[in-house]
């Protein structure tokens, strides 16, 4: 093997990079992971959830050995208007585990590079890799900031802005309608005020979606995660709406901290650590071409995010788990063609992720056109209906009643929920 030549190269020590690293390597391929980052973790950003079925597939030993914080046993969605809120919760009693985890993203993507050096991974932190090299039309390696290194392969999992795919011409320059802004806070609280906030106790945890309030007629969520001594509480907003408004993001997530609905949860802890990251958005229209001869693209830098299921983590892991195996199949014909690695995409397209984000081409724009809809007059609506369900007063309750339905027609909610559940139909049934 000559000086600085491996089998595979993998750039960006995330969930999918990682998970290519570790899956070539236990087939006794050589393989080398590079980070920018001081660590594995450094550069990362994530609402705070990992998903159980699908991790398993490549770290089969997680939940009894990875730094975990809490098993989300509760889903909840919070819809704010001004002051108020209401809640829906869906609480599910697991026999062996549940269905994800919440965990800090600097020591679980530690945790998983760990595992893949126990099974033969080279790590290279703080390596900022400047340009692909090609030769014959195939990339043959990588330019770092001091020296070039050759591969067979190459995997890119460099994240949502990926100069690298551009400079290959896999990919366009990324428009902001294709991106997310995400800002999170990690406010530290005492384990048993957590557990008394939240009505969980040490085994149990909570993922919260928060509509409404401060993102009215935004396309923006909110989100709360809770950890064994820390809340991580954020939002995502699109990078268009972004620049519509006159507010930061911190300054716009200040605003969901500050909503009486919200601020008991948070009140009195202490900020630790803030981040921001983009997200991709644009889902199946916007992912750039999966493959090359030489080359293939996992992860967010392939834009493989589901935001209308809040999943990004378990599409990295198993992208990155079916373009290593791609490798190992290419490495074993010793075949690094564009063909040959035409293979990942064919795999994808089996799996739930592509299926998945076919399925919701059209969603983003959906929402988008019916924002006020779902931001706006059904977190008022809704509101307004409990409070008319609830209080008492001495205005006699048809009366109460008529007023409330009047509203209920002035808003036009009913004219525009229907497109809605047309929208959801489409998608059950279309294949």
């Amino acid at each position: 093997m000559a000086i600085n030549k491996t089998q595979v190269i993998v750039i960006g020590a995330g969930p999918a990079g990682v998970s290519a690293a570790i899956t070539i390597a236990r087939a006794g391929k050589n393989v080398l992971l590079i980070e920018r980052g001081d660590k594995a973790g450094d550069k990362n950003m994530f609402g705070g959830e990992i998903y159980t079925e699908h991790t398993l597939e490549v770290f089969p030993n997680f939940i009894e050995e990875a730094p975990l914080e809490k098993p989300i046993t509760e889903q909840k969605i919070i819809m704010l208007n001004n002051d108020n809120s209401i809640e829906f919760s869906y609480k599910e009693n697991f026999k062996n585990y549940a269905d994800s985890y919440s965990t800090v993203r600097a020591k679980w993507d530690n945790w998983c590079v760990e595992q893949a050096i126990k099974e033969g991974v080279i790590f290279a932190p703080k390596t900022l890799v400047k340009e692909l090299l090609i030769e014959d039309s195939k990339v043959v390696g990588i330019q770092t900031e001091l020296e070039k290194y050759y591969a067979d392969i190459v995997i890119v999992a460099d994240g949502v802005n990926s100069l690298l795919l551009e400079q290959i011409g896999l990919r366009k320059k990324i428009q902001d309608s294709d991106v997310t802004v995400n800002v999170k806070e990690v406010i530290k609280l005492p384990a048993e005020t957590i557990q008394n906030r939240f009505n969980v106790d040490e085994k149990s945890g909570q993922s919260t979606k928060i509509l409404g309030g401060p993102f009215k007629n935004l396309f923006a969520i909110g989100f709360m995660f809770t950890n064994k001594e820390t809340i991580s509480i954020g939002m995502g907003i699109s990078l268009d709406d972004l620049k519509k408004i006159e507010l930061k993001p911190y300054e716009l997530l200040d605003k969901l901290k500050e909503h009486p609905s919200i601020n008991p949860y948070i009140k009195g802890g202490q900020t630790i650590e803030y981040s921001a990251h983009l997200i991709p958005e644009g889902g199946y229209k916007s992912m750039p071409k999966l493959y090359t001869n030489g080359l293939m693209a996992v992860g967010d830098s392939a834009m493989l995010v589901n935001n209308i299921h809040f999943e990004g983590t378990n599409l990295a892991v198993i992208s990155g788990k079916l373009a290593g195996e791609t490798a190992i199949e290419a490495l074993n014909k010793n075949d690094f063609s564009s063909k040959q690695l035409s293979l990942y995409e064919k795999k994808l397209k089996q799996s739930f992720i592509l299926k998945d984000l076919k399925t919701h081409k059209n969603t983003i724009e959906f929402i988008k056109k019916n924002i006020n809809t779902i931001t706006d007059i059904y977190p008022e609506l809704g509101c307004g209906l409990f409070k008319v369900l609830t209080h008492s007063s001495k205005e006699p309750k048809n009366e109460v009643y008529r007023k409330f339905l009047f509203k209920v027609l002035k808003s036009g909610a009913i004219l525009k929920t229907i497109p809605l559940v047309l929208f959801a139909m489409e998608k059950c049934f279309k294949r």
